[in-house]
């Protein structure tokens, strides 16, 4: 088995959760030519990893949308001559773009309609799993039996100096205790509500001297002002102002980070910083953090069915359930390690 492409899923959270797979295929196929196929928005999630020789993109929403586009990268892919391929995504598109590329062996869980398309099918486990186990369950017919369940981000030191350099131009000092709180999330019901965050915020500056840093997507700046509004002392915002891989940097630096369930909470933990985990209408079990680091997760309780997928909820009574007492008796004994 010479040449393994693994086609993955298009969320930084879940692509993160797809690292020890990637690390359990490359421990048994030591001189394999492995490669990863995803979305350019999740590109950075892989990128430097030692486990991969190469990165993919498929670009479905502009080059490769239409007939003529999945045409020209099916030839790419059939150029690169794969042995095998494991879907994560269980996409019949990606099933059926990997089947006429000719890649002989192909694995994934099973689903009515892209069934022919697979080698081995496997049957969708009864039990909602962790989706690092769920990934890793894939692994099976391939003879990797993995241990190892931490994923990992891999950040240069030029993206260690950016953010040095960032946090210099804001007055923060190298001495200076950092905590990085992530207020913002792919969706709203997954966030703890912005006058919580501002009060623990100012509580986390008198309680241990630190600089607050607000992180998050460009999307999320008008969020990190409001939160800032009500703060007594102003945080550093670098919403929008870093790359992933900075924001890994940012993350090292840190001595305390705090999210929803989210990609940066997951970035965080794969740094091995100290984490909070803020979780309400998604459960810790499916998604929740794995790794050395230590980290806390608060969870809602509300009479609620979770995990709940309601997008149009306004009530968000699960995460108002975590105080902000929690959350600082919480930072407190991670300081204190």
């Amino acid at each position: 088995m010479n040449r393994i492409l693994i086609v993955n899923v298009n969320w930084v959270g879940d692509v993160l959760f797809s690292t020890p797979l990637i690390r359990a295929v490359r421990e048994k196929f030591p001189t394999a030519h492995i490669a990863c196929m995803l979305v350019q928005r999740c590109r950075e999630v892989l990128e430097l990893n030692p486990h991969l020789n190469e990165i993919i993109i498929y670009d479905e929403e502009n080059a490769h949308r239409g007939l003529a586009g999945k045409l020209k990268f099916i030839g790419h892919l059939r150029r690169k001559r794969f042995d095998t391929a494991i879907f994560l995504h269980r996409s019949f598109t990606r099933g059926l773009i990997v089947f006429l590329a000719g890649v002989r062996e192909r694995i994934g869980y099973y689903t009515k309609k892209r069934s022919f398309l697979l080698t081995k099918p496997l049957a969708v486990p009864d039990e909602e799993k962790h989706r690092v186990d769920f990934f890793l369950n894939l692994a099976g017919p391939l003879g990797i039996l993995p241990k190892n369940r931490n994923y990992e981000f891999f950040v240069s030191d030029e993206d260690r100096k950016a953010v040095k350099e960032y946090l210099r131009n804001q007055g923060v000092r190298d001495s200076d205790a950092v905590i990085a709180i992530n207020p913002g999330g792919n969706w709203e019901p997954k966030r703890w509500p912005a006058e919580m965050f501002a009060g623990l915020a100012d509580m986390l500056q008198k309680r241990f001297k630190a600089k607050i840093v607000i992180t998050g997507a460009k999307k999320d700046v008008r969020l990190a002002e409001y939160i800032s509004s009500r703060m007594e002392q102003k945080p550093v915002i670098l919403c929008g102002k870093t790359s992933l891989k900075e924001l890994g940097a940012l993350f090292e630096r840190a001595t305390l980070a705090i999210s929803g369930d989210s990609g940066p909470l997951h970035i965080a933990v794969s740094m091995g910083t100290r984490a909070i985990a803020l979780f309400g209408p998604t459960l810790p079990q499916i998604t929740g953090p794995i790794g050395k680091s230590p980290f806390v997760i608060l969870q809602g309780r509300v009479d609620c069915e979770v995990p709940c997928y309601d997008l149009s909820c306004r009530d968000y009574r699960c995460m108002k359930d975590i105080k902000v007492q929690d959350v600082l008796k919480a930072s407190e004994k991670l300081m204190a390690l």
